[in-house]
């Protein structure tokens, strides 16, 4: 299930609109505390004055009348909040992540019209360019309408019990149709050397088994439209409006079924939980109507034998479901599952159509223009090729080296603090240390490219989205029974993004993250470190957050804390889950304080350790003040300024059900709150909501 990516991908762009409690009375012509004297732990050399611009900091986008010890974030945000409007091709829209991502978009997009000109010969100008043009291709779409999809399409008409049944899903699944479940490779929990076949709970096309199950009245109403969806888009493949609205009520059904036997969010982010390795004699017990023995086959691994399975009662389920339910209604959903999944391929119709639908979910305006769509679907596809001239263009060697240099000293500062913590033990904190010691980091871009070895046609785009579909698939599953591949990446170079993987240990810091407003190097330390090097920290932390602390320094699932030190552990997270469970992002909307806690635990971690590491950087330097603000305020800015955001309230309402980020506003006041070198550099006293009586801290 690749269940790091489920719970470590840290930086996914959420966004809040909610207050924290009121502050007490302050008129605006009282002077903010930002432009206090400077932390006493600074240098009293004569500092170095310069302006915010200069540093890094942008100056429009604070509101000077906020109090920061009030509402830290009005503070750093509330310019930028007050005059930014969301594009209308976007559901949320940040100073940074979406600055960056639409700036490398654009970069990309550059490199693509240049490589589907390119008649040079150049075989990755030649792939990438070839799969681009496709994409751009939207008359030769048009013209081939569902054509592509009908070989698979036939298949499905002629399903008739259980063994016909299995052979299309293993058609499916080929090209990675997610229907019903989802297959790929994955280190063992409990034995991160060998690679064994994942398998998982999937076959839904709304975001989240609760959207099936929950009760209220918004709920049924996204269920009506989603139903009312699905009817066009059979009708658009062909079918009567009455069979359509059949099957499409069919549909439903089924995938409520499913729904009712997967897991939640909350329960999947426990590793243990989503453990249970067995052998194909286990997996034939546990589901006996589907062909595992052709499945493996047909797939290319005809001997594999050791498997993870992550929901039980789901396979179980889904089992029982082969059996009890009738040919037609299997039909219905296979063909809708394949038209979902096929439908950004397929002609404009039901692109419009399903936009749609995620309009409903998003609050999107519009459509984004075909070259976006086309740059991310090639990304999505040879990101690796595409990644190779981005980074000649976009990724220098003082980024890299910058960021090594973070890196090493934000370890040292997380290798300082296991130190102070006086509710670790000597046998814990050595266990700590070893994982901390033992963690890899890799910047940039991997150490060697992969070979995308599927042929391209200028003329399909849905014949190459299929072949690179069966080709990533198969390369994945060719990972089952080797040593583990360690320099293979999980994200391509220009995501603006960043993960931690506790199977190997590691943390990745892709390329296309480290640009400014994130990472400059003309920015001041304090300033490149609240904004990068407070990703950096978080990533670390996710080594040590809920989940991550399950995992040991070799990357297997097994306990390393001793039993009153674990409980202790314990407590701090509930700390930061009621804590986090209070923030409302919209009235009567709050956040799911297990859902996000290793978030929250990793953002809490994430700044305290960049802090730290910042000054050690600066220590013995001639200090810095920015148009008033201290190097610490400007760390502290940083941090907030990395962070302003808006988004619709339609996004809104699904992230605070789906997504295990809190909102970004509770990314910067949260963490800030609990901070008390933020206290001590805006003087806040204590008692004010950002610096409370009762605060959190974990590590």
């Amino acid at each position: 299930m690749n269940y790091w990516k489920n719970v470590s991908i840290s930086l996914l762009l959420v966004a809040g609109c909610a207050e924290p409690p009121p502050p007490p009375a302050r008129t605006a012509a009282t002077p903010p505390a930002a432009t206090v004297a400077a932390a006493p732990a600074q240098a009293k050399e004569e500092a170095l004055q310069m302006s915010l611009a200069d540093v890094g900091i942008d100056a429009s986008a604070l509101n000077p009348t906020a109090d920061p010890c009030s509402d830290f974030y009005e503070y750093a945000c509330g310019g930028w909040v007050r005059k930014t409007s969301i594009p209308a091709d976007k559901s949320r829209w940040n100073r940074s992540f979406s600055v960056i991502s639409e700036n490398n978009k654009e970069d990309l997009h550059q490199i693509l019209e240049g490589a589907a000109k390119d008649t040079s010969g150049d075989p990755i100008l030649a792939k990438i360019g070839g799969y681009y043009a496709a994409c751009m291709d939207e008359a030769a779409v048009e013209q081939a309408g569902v054509e592509p999809l009908k070989p698979l399409q036939k298949q499905i008409a002629r399903i008739k019990d259980t063994r016909s049944l299995g052979q299309v899903l293993i058609a499916l699944h080929e090209v990675q149709v997610p229907a019903l479940f989802g297959v790929g490779a994955e280190q063992d929990f409990k034995n991160a050397t060998q690679v064994i076949g994942d398998l998982d709970q999937g076959g839904l096309g709304l975001p989240d088994r609760d959207y099936y199950t929950n009760d209220d009245q918004r709920s049924k109403d996204i269920r009506a439209k989603y139903v009312d969806h699905v009817a066009k888009m059979f009708e658009l493949a062909g079918r009567k409006a009455k069979d359509a609205k059949k099957a499409a009520a069919e549909v439903m059904t089924l995938e409520t079924a499913l729904a009712r036997k997967s897991m939640t969010r909350v329960e999947r982010r426990d590793p243990e939980a989503v453990y249970h390795r067995m052998d194909r004699a286990g997996l034939k017990r546990l589901a006996p109507h589907f062909p595992w023995d052709a499945y493996w086959t047909a797939l290319g691994q005809p001997d594999v034998n050791d498997f993870n399975v992550s929901s039980l009662d789901f396979f179980r389920g889904f089992d029982v479901l082969m059996v009890e339910t009738k040919p037609a209604v299997w039909k219905s959903y296979l063909e809708w599952t394949l038209l979902r999944d096929a439908a950004s391929t397929l002609p404009k119709r039901f692109e419009e159509q399903t936009f749609k639908m995620a309009q409903v979910l998003s609050g999107q305006k519009v459509i984004e223009d075909r070259w976006k769509r086309c740059v991310a679907a090639t990304d999505g596809a040879l990101g690796e090729l595409l990644a190779q001239p981005y980074v000649r263009q976009r990724f220098g060697a003082d980024a890299k080296g910058a960021t090594e240099q973070m890196i090493t000293e934000i370890k040292r500062a997380f290798g300082a603090g296991l130190g102070k913590l006086a509710w670790m033990d000597d046998a814990t904190r050595g266990r700590a240390k070893e994982k901390l010691d033992s963690m890899v980091f890799h910047i940039g871009y991997p150490e060697k490219w992969k070979q995308y070895d599927f042929t391209v046609d200028r003329g399909s785009y849905a014949k190459n989205a299929l072949a690179a579909a069966k080709w990533s698939l198969a390369d994945q599953l060719r990972e089952i029974g080797r040593p583990v591949d360690r320099q293979k990446w999980h994200m391509s170079p220009p995501t603006v993004n960043a993960y931690y993987n506790p199977l190997k240990n590691e943390m990745v810091f892709p390329a296309g993250i480290l640009q400014p407003p994130f990472f400059s190097p003309k920015y001041a330390t304090a300033v490149n470190l609240g904004a990068i090097g407070m990703v950096v920290g978080h990533e670390l932390t996710h080594g040590f957050d809920d989940s991550g602390a399950k995992f040991a320094a070799d990357g297997n699932l097994k306990n390393w804390w001793e039993p009153a030190v674990g409980t202790k552990f314990k407590e701090k997270t509930q700390c930061i889950e009621s804590q986090y469970a209070k923030y409302a992002p919209l009235p009567g909307v709050n956040l799911n304080g297990q859902l996000t806690a290793g978030e929250n635990i990793a953002d809490n971690g994430g700044v305290k350790l960049a802090f730290g590491a910042y000054r050690e950087l600066r220590k013995g330097q001639r200090p810095i003040v920015a148009d008033g603000k201290t190097e610490d305020q400007l760390f502290f800015l940083a941090v907030g300024q990395a962070w302003c955001a808006k988004q619709r309230e339609e996004i809104t309402r699904m992230l605070a059900q789906v997504d295990p980020h809190s909102p970004p506003k509770f990314r910067v006041n949260g963490p800030l709150s609990n901070s008390a070198q933020f206290a001590e550099a805006f003087q806040c006293k204590k008692g004010t909501p950002m610096n409370p009586t009762q605060s959190c801290e974990v590590w």
